[in-house]
């Protein structure tokens, strides 16, 4: 679905849509928490390396997930319509 689709959606289909995002988004950020968590682990012990990077490369590729984009989309759409 793209940005037009998105604009074209009713009220209650835009708020049915926020509520499918909202759990991956609620997932998305408890994983990343869990993420940075193994991060600030691996720093404190001193060991730069794959116990760093790997989480790293996850927590980027969460954040430019393309559903994070569509949850932000929706987001806008939802605060331009004021629901």
């Amino acid at each position: 679905m793209t940005n037009t689709d998105i604009r074209n959606l009713s009220d209650a289909e835009l708020k049915e849509e926020a509520k499918k995002l909202k759990s991956f988004s609620i997932q998305n950020s408890l994983l990343i928490g869990f993420l940075m968590g193994i991060i600030f682990y691996s720093v404190t012990k001193n060991s730069w390396g794959l116990v760093t990077l790997i989480p790293l490369y996850f927590i980027y590729k969460l954040i430019n997930a393309p559903k994070s984009k569509r949850a932000k989309e929706i987001d806008d759409i939802l605060r331009e319509r004021n629901l």
